[in-house]
């Protein structure tokens, strides 16, 4: 059959290369089954109320600093080598309108565990509502995207496995879901040693809340043990944090969306 040949974009080209080296990560997946009704409580009594997203970041980071293995990173230059973080950075996907198409394009908070959840909320709010080429993230990486193909990974390759740069362009975990469409992701991949997500939030607080690790740095029971303690911080100092979010948020919140 004849059709059409199409250009690969330059979102389309972020994506590819970040699956090039995602597929080297020997990668699994933990997951829990969690009852979130005190953080929901929580959540329904603020108005505002602060996106799931930026109360997820945060109470993931909150976990990572209390589990080092959460922190670390395999890399490659000079020599094989576990390299440990002292905060976390988290690189959040945003879905954006970008020349035309939808573009799943990659925000990066540092030290999520100090900020405050209204602080958070408002970072995530200006990535998914400013114009794409103000953000300096979403500008470097699609001005990146037009290098040629072998400067570009050999760059890649350089910011994932040069230990002290790699959190500066990629971070230290991925966080993404589409839960705001009614779905989730059962099997994403990423070249960071994890990535969070979760499913559709029931009025009940019912969720599933997985994370997808990296093997070579951590063993499938410190994550389970993980999520247990996730569960419990969501539940806890957070929901404690979320009860006082109206008197401090400093933007709207804005409907769900995919990225969420």
């Amino acid at each position: 059959m004849r059709g059409r040949a199409l250009k690969i974009s330059a979102p389309r080209r972020l994506v590819g290369d970040l699956m090039r080296f995602s597929i080297g990560v020997p990668r699994v997946t933990v997951q829990r089954h969690m009852n979130l009704a005190p953080l929901v409580a929580a959540r329904m009594a603020q108005q505002p109320k602060p996106s799931w997203s930026a109360i997820f970041v945060k109470g993931y980071a909150l976990l990572a600093r209390e589990t080092p293995e959460f922190r670390r990173a395999y890399v490659k230059f000079p020599w094989p080598q576990f390299y440990e973080y002292p905060v976390s950075v988290a690189s959040i996907a945003h879905e954006r309108e970008y020349e035309g198409e939808r573009a799943v394009l990659l925000s990066r908070i540092k030290g999520p565990e100090r900020c405050s959840i209204a602080e958070l909320h408002a970072s995530i709010h200006a990535a998914r509502s400013r114009p794409v080429m103000e953000i300096k993230e979403f500008r470097r990486a699609l001005t990146m995207a037009r290098v040629p193909t072998p400067i570009r990974r050999a760059l890649m390759w350089l910011g994932l496995n040069i230990a002290r740069q790699r959190p500066n362009y990629f971070g230290t975990f991925q966080f993404s879901v589409y839960s705001g469409l009614g779905a989730e992701s059962l099997n994403p991949l990423t070249p960071l040693t994890t990535l969070l997500n979760y499913g559709p939030i029931g009025e009940d607080g019912s969720v599933t809340v997985r994370i997808l690790y990296d093997h070579r740095v951590m063993d499938g029971a410190n994550v389970a043990r993980a999520l247990h303690r996730f569960e419990e911080i969501l539940n806890g100092e957070i929901a404690e944090e979320v009860m006082q979010f109206s008197q401090s948020a400093a933007v709207p919140v804005t409907q769900e969306r995919a990225s969420e």
